[in-house]
């Protein structure tokens, strides 16, 4: 009685194991990717913003280059330039936050209506995986 209960054990632990390797095959993830750059220059909103972002840069120049020229210190010469420039950096980053937004609810929209559970970056994949490029920019322009 004892050999058979061994038995019996080991079948039913092989068999758990088997149908847990088949579903965790049947779960794998399906990948896509996408070309980020395409999609930023195809929002439609991404010049208007870009306009934006160099009137800032522009202003933000300005300033340091005026506030610097009434300047002698190098050292405080060199403070104003990078406190105009994380301005300026922080200034675009407020600007470009809602084409990021947008951009990341067009790839998960066409993520999952493709049923894509992972999304990579076109310049990460070596082989495979599903291009949506042209359905994220279609979708953003659907909204548009």
């Amino acid at each position: 009685m004892f050999p058979a209960r061994r038995f019996t054990v080991s079948v039913l632990a092989v068999l758990f194991l088997s149908l847990f390797i088949a579903g965790a095959a049947f779960a794998q993830d399906v990948m896509g990717c996408v070309d980020p750059q395409k999609i930023m220059f195809q929002h439609p909103k991404f010049e208007q913003i870009q306009k934006q972002v160099r009137n800032v840069t522009n202003k933000k120049q300005e300033e340091a280059k005026a506030a610097i020229e009434k300047e002698t210190d190098d050292k405080k010469k060199s403070q104003i330039f990078q406190k105009k420039r994380t301005e300026a950096a922080n200034e675009e980053r407020k600007l470009m936050e809602p084409l990021f937004k947008d951009i990341n609810l067009a790839i998960r929209t066409v993520a999952n209506a493709k049923k894509i559970t992972v999304v990579v970056d076109k310049g990460a994949v070596f082989y495979g995986g599903t291009d949506i490029t042209e359905s994220v920019i279609a979708e953003l322009k659907k909204k548009k």
